[in-house]
């Protein structure tokens, strides 16, 4: 499949600021891109800017070879299901939603886990909409990816259109790591900004706080400022994920509370000594590069991609030859091999 010289054709369904930063720049590097979004005005928006935006999903979607899914996290199960029964068997279906166990389990259930990678781009901004989207987004960011026994072989096409176009970092992982990770990573500071910033509002010096908000403050309120349905959706979708590691947050607030009734300045030194490091990672990596027969044991290439992702790496490459497929990484240098 793809067009006359080889490049994919793409569709993307829902073109807020993540489906229409993949929109912008798979149009800007040439390759053949459809939008479709739920919203007229947005459809007619994205006509305005030059993009294919036809009004019926089918025209959008029917003979595209990958189609990645945007759009509110509870319409996605549904969105996949329209979106599959839309196109052949061979187009490969991806997702952005910030969670994975729940979309992943849907797809099995559904026979799609042969052609569905449930996906995360781990990048955006405070606005939403098309009209926010960025070329340049998902530059350098990771890209979560969690493909199943049977999803290895569109898994391994969107590798190389995520590194090759995007120029993001592929971190395959399984579903229910993905989501423990992001519940620590993502949604649980979505939930402490809401509440330094709803603490500030409701406080009797709140316009003295904003005036002198320095960094701190507004660092760590930036995504407070995120649509509020959007962050509903995430931590509702990752509920349970979300209170167990919101109990080890308030387990360390509440350490760094006693150290302060009790003045104890050694134990607040070590507190942020710790938290330093993991604040400051270590840049040091190693390369990783692993060969697989395509007619192999699937479980092995599985277990070996979602590895390095799971041990904090991630794929720079995956090249298809013959009867073999070659991945290569980097995965920090401490990590296990």
């Amino acid at each position: 499949m793809g067009d006359e010289v080889g490049r994919p054709r793409v569709a993307v369904v829902g073109t807020g600021l993540i489906g229409g930063s993949i929109l912008l720049r798979l149009h800007e590097a040439g390759v053949p891109v459809a939008g479709w979004d739920p919203d007229p005005v947005t459809r007619a928006e994205g006509r305005r800017r030059g993009f294919t935006f036809p009004d019926e999903l089918a025209d959008a979607v029917q003979g595209r070879d990958v189609v990645f899914l945007g759009g509110p996290l509870p319409s996605l199960p549904q969105t996949l299901l329209t979106v599959a029964g839309l196109t052949d068997d061979r187009c490969v279906v991806t997702d952005v939603g910030s969670t994975k166990a729940a979309v992943a389990e849907f797809a099995g259930a559904h026979g799609l886990t042969g052609r569905f990678v449930p996906g995360h781009p781990m990048a955006g901004t405070e606005r939403a909409g098309l009209t926010a989207a960025l070329a340049g987004l998902f530059v350098d960011a990771a890209w979560v990816l969690c493909p199943s026994a049977d999803g290895l072989v569109p898994f391994r096409s969107l590798v190389g259109l995520i590194v090759d176009v995007f120029a993001a970092h592929v971190v395959p992982m399984s579903p229910g790591v993905h989501d423990s990770v992001v519940a620590l990573s993502s949604h649980v500071p979505h939930l402490l900004a809401g509440s330094l910033a709803g603490a500030a509002a409701d406080s009797a010096v709140r316009d003295a706080v904003v005036r002198l908000a320095a960094g701190s403050f507004r660092d760590g309120t930036r995504v407070a400022t995120t649509p509020a349905r959007r962050t509903a959706d995430m931590l509702l979708a990752n509920r349970e994920q979300v209170l167990r590691q919101l109990a080890e947050v308030r387990a360390a607030l509440d350490g760094l509370t006693e150290a302060v009734r009790a003045d104890d300045l050694p134990a607040l030194v070590a507190r942020y000594e710790r938290a330093r490091t993991v604040r400051l990672p270590s840049d040091h990596t190693r390369p990783v590069r692993r060969r697989f027969d395509l007619v192999g044991d699937p479980a092995e290439e599985l277990a070996f991609v979602r590895s390095v992702g799971e041990s904090g790496g991630h794929l720079t490459g995956c090249t298809v030859t013959g009867e073999t497929v070659t991945y290569t990484g980097l995965r920090p240098a401490d990590a296990p091999a």
